[in-house]
C-alpha cells in the first residue's frame, strides 16, 4: 500500500494527509521518527500494513503501531509565557528545560511550539498538536504580526530604524519590514517596541546586529490577537475560541491591539518609565547566565 493507493477500496470524502504527520499528531513519534516506524512495517492503516514513506491517508483513519491503537486526540491550543533558559524543542535527549515540559496535557498528547524563541529570549510561545493551525500561523502569506519589547546596545538612530523598516539582507535573503518604535533611549541602550510579520531563525537578534545594535534583551508579548497578559513566567493557559479564530483569519482582518508590557501585565506598554527600567535590567540577573 503506497502513496498512489493508500486506502484500497475505501471511499474517502475528506482530505488526505501524510501518514507521518498523522502519527505525530496522535502522539506516536515525531514526523521523522514516524517515517522510521513506517519503514519497519509496524504501522497499519485501517487494518493494512503500510511500509512506504509519503503515504497519504484520511485524517480519521484507524491507526495502529505494533498492534497498539492510536485514537484521534482532541486539538490542544495553549499560550505559554516562556522564561529565559527554556528551549523550544521536542528533542527527547535534551537535558535542559523545554517549553513542553512546563505544561500539563492529557497522556499521549504530543505538543510542539509555534513561533519558537531562543534560549535567551522570553515571552509568548504557542503550543499545539494541530499541524494545520501551526502552518497557518507561521506562513508568511498570512502575515500574522508578532510584537516584542527589545532592548539593544547603543542609542538607536533614525537611519537604523529606516533600514529595518526596508528589510535587511541575511544569509536566507532579505527580511520583510521590521517596524520599530523607540520607547526609551539612553547613551548605552535603547528600548524598542518591534513588530514583524515573518519568522526567520533568530531573526530579530540578527537583523539588529546587522544594523549595528546588538540585542541585550528580547521579550515577545503578542502573536496576532494573543498576548501574555496575566501570565507569569512559566505559566500557560488555553487559547479562547476567539483567539484561535483570530489567528486563523487573514492578517488584514487582525485588529491592531496594544502590546502587553514586558512583565506580561495589561496595557499598551509600560505606563511608567521607572517600571520599564526595572524590567529591562531583570534578564542580566537571570539564572540562565549572561546574555549572548
Amino acid at each position: 500500500m503506497g502513496p498512489g493507493d493508500p486506502l484500497g477500496a475505501r471511499v474517502v470524502t475528506g482530505p488526505l494527509i501524510r501518514l507521518n504527520r498523522l502519527l505525530a499528531e496522535r502522539g506516536a513519534a515525531s514526523r521523522r521518527h514516524a517515517d522510521d516506524l513506517v519503514r519497519k512495517g509496524v504501522v497499519t492503516v485501517d487494518g493494512k500494513v503500510v511500509t512506504e514513506v509519503g503515504t497519504r491517508v484520511p485524517a480519521d483513519a484507524l491507526l495502529e503501531v505494533e498492534g497498539r491503537p492510536l485514537p484521534a486526540r482532541p486539538r490542544v491550543y495553549l499560550v505559554l509565557n516562556k522564561p529565559t533558559g527554556v528551549l523550544c524543542t521536542n528533542a527527547p535527549e535534551e537535558r535542559r528545560p523545554r517549553a513542553i515540559d512546563l505544561v500539563r496535557t492529557p497522556a499521549g498528547t504530543r505538543l510542539f511550539c509555534v513561533g519558537r524563541l531562543d534560549l535567551d529570549s522570553r515571552g509568548l510561545v504557542l503550543l499545539t498538536n494541530d499541524g494545520d493551525f501551526a502552518a497557518r500561523v507561521l506562513h508568511p502569506r498570512y502575515g500574522v504580526p508578532r510584537t516584542y519589547w527589545v532592548r539593544v546596545k547603543g542609542r538607536m538612530t533614525p537611519e537604523a530604524i529606516a533600514a529595518l523598516g526596508r528589510g535587511v539582507w541575511l544569509a536566507e535573503g532579505r527580511t520583510g519590514p521590521v517596524r520599530v518604535r523607540i520607547d526609551r533611549r539612553t547613551r548605552d541602550w535603547s528600548m524598542c517596541l518591534v513588530t514583524v510579520r515573518e519568522g526567520i531563525n533568530r531573526e530579530l537578534r540578527r537583523v539588529f546586529a546587522r544594523v549595528g545594535f546588538p540585542v541585550l534583551e528580547l521579550t515577545r508579548t503578542r502573536i496576532g490577537p494573543v498576548s501574555v497578559r496575566g501570565l507569569r513566567p512559566g505559566q500557560a493557559r488555553p487559547l479562547t475560541r476567539a483567539e484561535v479564530e483570530g489567528l486563523l483569519r487573514p492578517a488584514e482582518s487582525l485588529a491592531a491591539a496594544p502590546p502587553a508590557s514586558v512583565g506580561g501585565r495589561a496595557g499598551g506598554g509600560p505606563a511608567r518609565r521607572g517600571r520599564f527600567r526595572e524590567r529591562s535590567r531583570r534578564p542580566a540577573r537571570s539564572r540562565a547566565g549572561p546574555l549572548r
